[in-house]
């Protein structure tokens, strides 16, 4: 069931700079912000730590050494 909100001019011009293409509509702009404030899972701050501890041991590769390494002129 849709309903109607009201919003201040300033809100919705803000809301329309946080649009990602032309088309998004408010509500999947609201949806997007409130996807930002929510807690990271366990897995994903499990996962978030051990990237931090492999690129601290230098365990990277370069786009530049990857791209020599496949011979790709990108």
């Amino acid at each position: 069931m849709a309903t109607t909100i009201q919003i201040t001019k300033n809100l919705q011009e803000e809301l329309n700079k946080k649009k990602i293409f032309d088309r998004e509509t408010y509500e999947e702009v609201i949806w997007d912000l409130i996807e930002d404030t929510k807690e990271l899972s366990k897995e994903t701050k499990k996962l978030l730590i051990q990237a931090e501890k492999e690129i601290k041991e230098g365990k990277i590769h370069k786009w530049s050494d990857i791209k020599k390494e496949l011979n790709l002129n990108v």
